[in-house]
């Protein structure tokens, strides 16, 4: 009987044996966690990081919905009464707003919160630094699902920093290209024919001539023709040369070439009144012109004026490109503007202009007002996060339009890389005789040089 009593039992055995095992498990995770980790992310997201991250979001919510001012007392008179008369009993739990289940993301997570009577998706916005600091998370987005309902996403880590989205330079569709990845994890995707004109800014090596690199890399296999107006003399997008239907060097040649691209658009204008269509997607395929997208580059350089002759060729150039951003989309004419620093001090064209361009992208940008004039009249929250760029983060980038607005990085492609694109899809290069005529035949004087050469 003493030998019985003293036995272990098989339920002990198999509980010692299990904690043997969960503890050999725990000891090779925290060995070869880093390694795993480094090497296959995604699942080690999805096995161990998600399963934590629901375990901190459920143990905080009700106390962080507490603290941010965001839980509702279920009956405030019978706090107060309780509180009065010290019966013991305790007050009634604060009402929290009700969350869905999470759903994990490639590095985070996202849930819905059901607002209660009276809070507004401000209220929550203003909440998300707390919940990114209380859930240990990189950072936390609140968007407006539905009415009454938010969305809530995080980040682990910041998506930004080594993106892994495959680099392939075309969508598949007209005027659609694939130039980085957004902070969701999934392609940043440039379509003109959903936002026809962008004004992209940015600082020196902060990553506008590497998007724009990605632009033209992505634009040049499509059947669209491509403009450019350099007024650097042409340092930048001379690159492109090959594919370029049109390239103006300086702000004499820029008026001209904008003069004709009116010019094309009231001829288009006609076509579509002819065969009685609103648009030039409407026009039968053999009717059709070709799509013209015209890139700016360092726009300052066309408003900058120091005489009276200046003056006139400046605001020509911004009455012509005013005019583009307000018939193109119908026409087939889209505008990348870009530039280093946009501000209102250019004159009152810039600021016409900055309105008829939809979508905006800014990079690290060397003065505060360059970023409040591309991003302040569409989103504070877009400001504030584009003005947080760091020096080391270049590429990385705040793009907002009507729709909202969102953090993303551009591929790195090289002008060795751009060059080469541009050569190799030259031949599919429109002629445009009235635009390159503005310039002197541009696209006749690259003949003669790849001929020479």
């Amino acid at each position: 009987m003493r030998f019985l009593a003293s036995a272990p039992s098989a339920g002990s055995t198999w509980l010692s044996g299990t904690l043997l095992v969960v503890a050999v498990l725990a000891l090779g995770l925290l060995i070869a966690g880093p390694a795993l980790h480094r090497r296959y992310p995604a699942a080690w997201w999805l096995v161990v990081g998600f399963p934590a991250a629901c375990l901190r979001v459920s143990s905080t919510w009700r106390p962080l919905m507490a603290g941010c001012g965001l839980a509702v007392s279920r009956k405030p008179a019978l706090t107060v009464v309780s509180g009065l008369v010290g019966n013991g009993a305790a007050p009634p739990q604060p009402r929290v707003p009700r969350r869905s289940a999470m759903r994990p993301t490639p590095g985070g997570f996202r849930f819905q919160v059901r607002l209660l009577p009276g809070q507004v998706p401000e209220d929550f916005v203003k909440a998300a630094s707390a919940m990114a600091h209380d859930w240990g998370v990189h950072m936390v987005r609140v968007t407006l699902w539905k009415p009454g309902v938010v969305r809530i996403s995080a980040a682990a880590a910041d998506p930004l920093k080594n993106p892994r989205v495959p680099r392939q330079r075309g969508s598949g569709q007209l005027l659609s290209v694939v130039v980085g990845v957004l902070e969701a994890g999934t392609a940043w995707v440039i379509d003109l024919r959903r936002i026809p004109h962008w004004l992209i800014v940015g600082a020196t090596r902060s990553g506008k001539s590497t998007l724009i690199n990605a632009l033209v890399a992505g634009l040049a296999p499509q059947p669209v023709a491509l403009v450019g107006i350099d007024c650097k003399g042409g340092m930048e997008l001379s690159l492109y040369g090959p594919r370029l239907s049109a390239l103006a060097t300086n702000r004499a040649e820029a008026v001209k070439v904008l003069a004709a691209m009116v010019s094309e658009t009231q001829d288009r204008m006609a076509l579509c009144r002819t065969h009685r269509v609103r648009n030039i997607w409407g026009l039968p395929d053999g009717a059709r012109p070709v799509p013209i997208v015209v890139i700016v580059d360092e726009i300052a350089e066309l408003f900058l004026i120091t005489g009276r002759g200046e003056k006139d060729e400046a605001q020509a150039a911004a009455t012509s490109l005013v005019r583009l951003a307000q018939l193109g989309a119908a026409l087939g004419v889209f505008l990348i503007v870009a530039g280093q620093r946009v501000g209102s001090d250019l004159g009152p064209g810039v600021t016409a202009l900055r309105a008829q361009l939809g979508g905006r992208i800014c990079h690290r940008v060397a003065d505060p007002g360059t970023a409040e004039m591309t991003l302040g009249d569409l989103n504070p929250d877009a400001l504030q996060a584009a003005q947080s760029i760091a020096p080391e983060d270049a590429g990385t980038a705040v793009l907002a339009s009507a729709d909202g607005w969102e953090r993303a990085r551009s591929h790195l492609l090289s002008e060795h890389q751009a060059e080469s694109i541009a050569a190799e899809y030259a031949h599919l290069t429109p002629h445009l005789p009235d635009i390159s005529d503005a310039v002197g035949g541009f696209t006749v004087r690259l003949e003669r040089l790849d001929q020479s050469e």
